[in-house]
């Protein structure tokens, strides 16, 4: 369950109403989310690969000036290198993983096996922000997205990326008002106990 607040801060940061969102992945440390969980296919049943979306702009701003200036090209020259492609292949199998438990836990049918996972793995790279969303999400299972993430910077620091509302504090249920109080019963007097010459003045 993803709080409303949540909802609001990620569609600000889009500029538009998230389409499948599953969960916040990953906060900022500002409080609001960079990185959110996505389902696999979306309410039509369209296939939705790409498991997790950086929504900050900011940090999506940061990556894009990383792209700008080769890091993609370099970083795919380095694949030639079977320790990196082999660590490569890992971080694509672990996204292919994690995006198939997503759609069981999301009661939907797993897609095609031999689809793409994200940012061109495992052949080449061509998206750092799907990385970068991989590695926020799941620390330590891609290289190439904590090798951008440390050069994006701190994009954090100015503060948070958006405005947010407040998400409104439940309302609080009334008091129960007490429930009124019975009549006293009315005392009977008895004769036994009344004066004596009160009884002796009604029985004349």
């Amino acid at each position: 369950m993803i709080a409303r607040s949540d909802v609001a801060a990620v569609a600000a940061q889009l500029g538009r109403e998230p389409r499948g969102l599953r969960a916040v992945a990953h906060r900022c440390p500002c409080g609001l989310p960079d990185v959110v969980e996505t389902a696999p296919r979306l309410p039509d049943g369209s296939p939705f690969p790409t498991l997790y979306y950086l929504t900050c702009p900011r940090a999506a701003a940061a990556v894009s000036g990383l792209e700008a200036a080769g890091m993609m090209r370099q970083m795919s020259a380095r694949l030639a290198g079977e320790p990196t492609r082999a660590e490569y292949e890992r971080a694509h199998r672990d996204y292919v993983a994690r995006r198939d438990a997503a759609a069981a836990a999301a009661g939907l049918e797993p897609l095609p096996e031999g689809m793409q996972s994200a940012g061109g793995m495992p052949d080449r790279v061509k998206c750092l922000h799907a990385l970068v969303a991989h590695e926020l999400a799941a620390p330590g299972a891609n290289a190439f997205g904590r090798e951008a993430l440390e050069a994006a910077g701190q994009w954090w620091s100015r503060g948070r990326c958006v405005p947010v509302p407040e998400e409104p504090a439940p309302e609080e249920p009334a008091p129960e008002e007490p429930a009124p109080e019975e009549p006293a019963p009315e005392e009977t007097v008895h004769a036994d106990t009344m004066p004596q010459d009160t009884v002796l003045e009604e029985a004349e």
